[in-house]
């Protein structure tokens, strides 16, 4: 034991300091690893500074070889240390220093992925940052187009909650705007009342001949009164869908036609189309910009970090602030974040029909179900920041940052795919003590005994291989000399890994007294491909919803007695 945990701190310490071990520093390692050393620190003295120099006659590529093949969590830990994103590489906010009041604001039509993380993230973080206030507000304005999705199954304002629990963001207050509807109607009747809104009661081709050639309508010039007098009607159910809408007045000479005189409200027919809070009480709705202006001003917001996609919706929004002669909150925009190997379309994914917790889905709980930890999702985020360009990252990346926080936690144990049976026999008693984790040793061993006689042990296929060498991890290296359809023969070649590592023998998993484990793989959107292979019994007697890794095959997260999730290498 003493010789492998030696060799496998030499190493990551050479690797470390370009290709030079140091052996007070791999001593200091031993001893914080395995504290009952200490006792013995002559014996491991000797036992380090061997290895070291073993360990430093070898060249750089060597090592960062031997270390990626038998300890690699080693070489990705350091790696991700020295690419850490942290809440203080965010760029700094203008007029920050006294604290921020910033906002999530999702559209409850569909639960979180990982697009929607972003916003998320980067508020609260700059929330953590400064100090503040972080507001959760739901803008469900848009009961037709936009519907709030709340049905038997799923209720996406809940959902959309547990989420952010989920990720460790805690808001300290929350809003729903269709709750906040004659808020809206007080500010929308002060606008006309100043005369800086109108009730348009053009067809809606009419108006857009009029907005493309830069014309005002002939409602754009009506007095206060006759505004205030049309808004009444819009209330009482006088004018039907598409027959009248309320528009803000901005520069009919803006380049961008979407600004001119930009609809605030609209007639929506809600006892077709009930609002699934408020059902059909409200027949005039608050477009996006309106309301979000409105509450952005009444929340006090101070800071707006969004999506770039919503540069003009900044514009769109400066008019109310100015009519009203508000102050208008900072505002940063970010570029789309784009998965390789996943869509972020909430149409897309709503086609799909599946569960939005699928296994399969990028949605956040999908990953959550899947086994990838929030802190992986903070990480991933935070690595992209905040920049105006789009930033397309892989699936890659965001398994490398959960790697990282899984690996410290999750105990390894035998698992074999395709396995076939593998006899010899051994005239002593065999052992083997697998500890369950091999830097974490206070957390305990397995032992198997193996009593004199013919052994039966199950392998990988892939491992079966007439006229080879392999060590059976912890416990012998067995030399192959017969392979059949379901049965390989070997003989006892000797149980010291020193002999395998002369022989360059590969380290292979195995079990005894197996029992029939499942393991379902992620095959792309709504496909999961389930595969059958063996694996020790204690793995029965974990609890649900524990993550583990299997040697040489991966991370994997129990859902059931004998069903596992494969969550990454």
């Amino acid at each position: 034991m003493i010789e492998e945990i030696a060799y496998k701190y030499a190493l990551a310490n050479a690797v470390k300091y370009g290709g030079k071990a140091d052996a007070k520093a791999v001593m200091s390692k031993i001893m914080a690893e395995v504290p009952e050393l200490r006792q013995r620190a002559r014996e491991v003295k000797s036992v380090v500074e061997s290895t070291v120099a073993r360990v430093n006659a070898m060249s750089l590529e060597e090592q960062l070889k031997a270390l990626r093949e038998r300890w690699p969590e080693l070489l990705e830990e350091k790696q991700a240390e020295q690419r850490k994103p942290t809440i203080e590489t965010l760029p700094p906010l203008h007029e920050a220093e006294g604290g921020v009041v910033v906002r999530f604001a999702p559209n409850p039509d569909f639960v979180l992925h990982l697009g929607s993380a972003r916003p998320a993230i980067l508020n609260y973080a700059y929330r953590l940052k400064y100090g503040g206030r972080f507001i959760l507000r739901f803008e469900d304005t848009d009961p037709r187009t936009k519907r709030p999705l709340v049905d038997g199954e799923v209720n996406a304002y809940d959902a959309i909650r547990e989420d952010l629990k989920w990720l460790g963001v805690k808001w300290d207050e929350e809003y729903i705007q269709s709750l906040r509807m004659e808020i809206y109607y007080h500010h929308a009747a002060k606008l006309l009342e100043m005369g800086k809104a109108y009730v348009d009661l053009c067809k809606p081709e009419e108006w857009r001949k009029l907005r493309n050639e830069r014309r005002s309508c002939p409602h754009r010039s009506q007095p206060p009164e006759v505004a205030l007098e049309l808004w009444d009607g819009m209330l009482g159910g006088k004018y039907g869908e598409g027959e009248a809408v309320v528009r803000i007045k901005t520069d009919l000479s803006h380049p961008d036609p979407s600004v001119r005189d930009w609809v605030a409200f609209r007639i929506i027919d809600t006892s077709r189309t009930p609002h699934p809070i408020v059902g059909d009480k409200y027949v005039v709705w608050p477009t996006y910009n309106f309301a979000v202006s409105i509450d952005d001003h009444l929340m006090a917001v101070t800071h707006v970090l969004r999506a770039q996609e919503h540069s003009v919706n900044t514009v769109k929004q400066s008019y109310v602030f100015r009519h009203f002669g508000w102050r208008q909150p900072h505002t940063l925009h970010f570029g789309r974040l784009k998965i390789e190997g996943a869509t972020l379309s909430k149409s897309r994914l709503k086609s799909l029909r599946l569960r939005y917790d699928d296994v399969t889905l990028p949605t956040l709980a999908g990953l959550r179900n899947r086994g990838i930890l929030p802190e992986a999702v903070w990480d991933l985020i935070l690595s992209v920041g905040i920049k105006p360009s789009d930033s397309t990252v892989a699936l890659a990346n965001l398994y490398a940052h959960n790697r990282k926080h899984v690996e410290p936690i999750a105990d390894r144990y035998m698992y074999v795919p395709d396995p076939i049976k593998l006899v010899f026999e051994t005239d002593v008693q065999l052992e083997s003590r697998i500890p369950l984790h091999p830097t974490h040793r206070e957390r305990g061993v397995r032992t198997y005994r193996l009593s004199p006689g013919v052994v039966e042990v199950y392998i990988s296929r892939r491992d079966a291989k007439a006229g080879s060498l392999v060590r059976l991890m912890e416990l012998a290296n067995v030399e192959i000399v017969e392979v059949r359809v379901d049965v390989a023969r070997g003989h006892l070649r000797s149980t010291a890994l020193e002999d395998a590592k002369r022989a360059d023998a590969p380290i292979i998993q195995w079990v005894v007294d197996p029992v029939e484990i499942h393991v379902h793989k992620s095959a792309g959107l709504g496909r999961v491909e389930r595969e059958v292979g063996l694996g020790e019994r204690v793995l029965l007697e974990l609890e649900v919803g524990r993550i583990v890794q299997f040697v040489r095959y991966g991370f994997v997260k129990k859902v059931g007695p004998r069903e596992f999730v494969y969550i990454h290498d």
